[in-house]
């Protein structure tokens, strides 16, 4: 999985690669000429006396030392722009494929978990790469050169490079074979840390509210505590690493030298190709050295490609039809024929054969208990998710045949939970209609009951909307989504209890206003409260995921049992409920 993923993502720079490979390559032969040069400067100039031989030869060893710092220095600025291009390209690709996610997906895999592995998982992998073409491109060429330069030297003592190599090799197998799992369980310890810490930072008023900052604490502290052991156990086995490699490295510079030396006492070995041959020895296990730190990283990078490829592999369950339906002209009529709505592993349907039509010009309204299912609804029609059974249909089309960019088009959906982006008020009202211009936007502040309080803000239209819109209250936050709907004038309104945070004559003022604006839409609203609903062309009654009374107010209060015990627990016909 991790190298596919490596091969697939710089497959597009391959010039670079190759531009690295041959750096890497005068790199590696710079560095195993310098040793036979300096044997060279030894037996025959040193030894003899021959001063012009040591400058001659001194100067080639020049050339030689300035070729192999370009390489050097060229292979690292190409590694290093090959790893920065491998993490850009593997977070776009994440961030599209989220993009395309449907909510089934996203809850799927969870928010902490996408954004660690969009920036941590990534991160793993592009430094893998970064280690690989500055070390490991370079490690088994001066592996193998080493090798055959050692055995120019003296092949005598060929066995000590055997045995050396072949004893680390075991050892390093043996250790990352216990590190993998280990790796694998402090990603999703590290998944766990930023779920605790964004529960903490996203609910820190409830927290504050009900005094239960030492609570979330210990949950931290339990999550870190989690990761530490985890890291701890991983990390010892990481160190053991280097006591292995720099005691057989130790060892076979001794057994260099003890045998080395019998060899030169009795004349069959100069001292400078011993002195070669032991470069040449510390240059293979160099080699060695750089390919365990590499294997000591792969494990960990091969869990996060994992974890990454999982996600960009994953099909969205809400896809583009191969053949989409485009109309012309969009009306908005809507139409629910027998959906029913299943989430995966449920044991139960949210929702149970819905069957409803709507028509540009009506309202229509939904209302149940909590968790009967009316945000479901909505996200069916707005096609979030797929009905499991049933369809749900756009002017006569299902919504599984249309392009989802051309339903989305046409839909301006208020959330449940009401969110704006870090920017401005006029930038966040633009969301759905980047043209729309100044007079547009008071327009739907006045009709959403937004102008005042924007007029009073700093920069009006300019002014600044923190991420999540935290420097504004529920109520104002609300309104402005309700407003950046009416700006992109959709000709399919879904309200999911947009009204909840408002006073009950801002509630008023708002929907008075807002009737005449959508006359040739059709709009659906879903609310707690019997007094915004009240007025709607038709009222869905949800009890538990199956419909169980629709009509206007007054038929279901003759018709309706469940609408009835609505109404009652809201003090009558509920206009004075907040």
């Amino acid at each position: 999985m991790l190298f596919k993923l490596i091969r697939e993502r710089l497959a597009p720079y391959r010039g670079l690669l190759v531009g690295l490979v041959l750096l890497q390559l005068l790199n590696v032969g710079a560095n195993l000429y310098l040793p036979t040069l300096n044997a060279d400067i030894i037996d025959n100039g040193v030894t003899k006396g021959d001063t012009g031989y040591i400058w001659h030869t001194g100067g080639i060893m020049l050339a030689v030392s300035v070729l192999q710092i370009c390489g050097s220095i060229g292979a690292a600025f190409f590694g290093a722009r090959i790893a920065m291009f491998f993490g850009r390209d593997t977070r776009a690709s994440i961030f599209r494929s989220v993009g395309r996610f449907s909510s089934r997906e996203v809850n799927q895999f969870g928010a902490p978990s996408l954004i660690t592995r969009s920036t941590n998982d990534v991160q793993q992998v592009q430094t893998l790469v970064l280690m690989s073409c500055t070390l490991m491109v370079s490690a088994p060429f001066m592996m193998v050169g080493g090798v055959i330069m050692a055995l120019r030297e003296d092949a005598g003592l060929s066995w000590l490079v055997l045995v050396a190599v072949v004893v680390l090799g075991i050892a390093v197998a043996a250790v990352v074979r216990k590190m993998v799992p280990g790796f694998r369980l402090v990603q999703r310890r590290i998944d766990t840390v930023n779920r605790v810490m964004r529960e903490h930072l996203t609910g820190v008023r409830v927290i504050r509210a009900f005094t239960r900052e030492g609570y979330e604490e210990r949950r931290f502290d339990v999550a870190t505590d989690e990761l530490t052991d985890i890291s701890t156990r991983v990390g010892s086995l990481m160190m053991t690493m280097f006591p292995l490699v720099f005691s057989v490295m130790n060892l076979s510079t001794i057994g260099v030298w003890w045998f080395g030396a019998h060899q030169i006492a009795n004349g069959d070995v100069e001292i400078g190709s011993l002195s070669a041959y032991m470069t040449y020895l510390i240059q293979i296990l160099i080699s060695v050295m750089l390919a365990t730190f590499m294997f000591m990283m792969i494990p960990r990078a091969a869990v996060a490609a994992e974890r990454i490829t999982e996600v960009v592999d994953t099909e969205s369950s809400v896809h583009a039809p191969d053949r989409p339906v485009t109309p012309t002209r969009v009306r908005g009529v809507v139409e629910l024929r027998g959906a029913t709505m299943q989430y995966p592993g449920a044991d139960d349907p949210v929702l149970r054969d819905v069957t409803l039509r709507a028509e540009p010009g009506q309202t229509v309204a939904i209302i149940g208990s909590t968790g009967s299912g009316k945000s479901t609804l909505l996200s069916l029609i707005a096609r979030l998710f797929d009905a499991t059974e049933g369809a749900v249909l756009i002017d006569g089309v299902d919504v599984r045949d249309l392009d989802p960019q051309l339903l989305w088009g046409h839909i301006g959906i208020v959330p449940q939970k009401a969110y704006l982006f870090s920017g401005s008020v006029a930038s966040n009202l633009r969301y759905g209609n980047p043209d729309a211009s100044d007079e547009e936007l008071w327009t739907a502040l006045e009709i959403a009951q937004a102008r005042d309080f924007v007029e009073r803000m700093d920069g009006g239209l300019e002014a600044t909307i923190a991420q999540g819109g935290t420097n504004v209250s529920g109520g104002q936050r609300q309104r402005l989504c309700i407003a950046r709907a009416l700006v992109a004038q959709p000709r399919i309104y879904l309200f999911d209890d947009s009204f909840s945070a408002l006073d009950l004559a801002t509630d008023r003022r708002l929907r008075e206003a807002l009737a005449p604006h959508v006359l040739e839409a059709t709009v659906f609203i879903v609310a707690q409260r019997v007094s915004t609903i009240r007025g709607a062309d038709s009222i869905v009654v949800l009890d538990d995921g199956h419909v169980v009374g629709m009509g206007a107010h007054d038929e279901l209060l003759d018709s309706c049992e469940a609408y009835r015990e609505i109404v009652a627990s809201q003090g009558g016909l509920g206009e004075e409920v907040a």
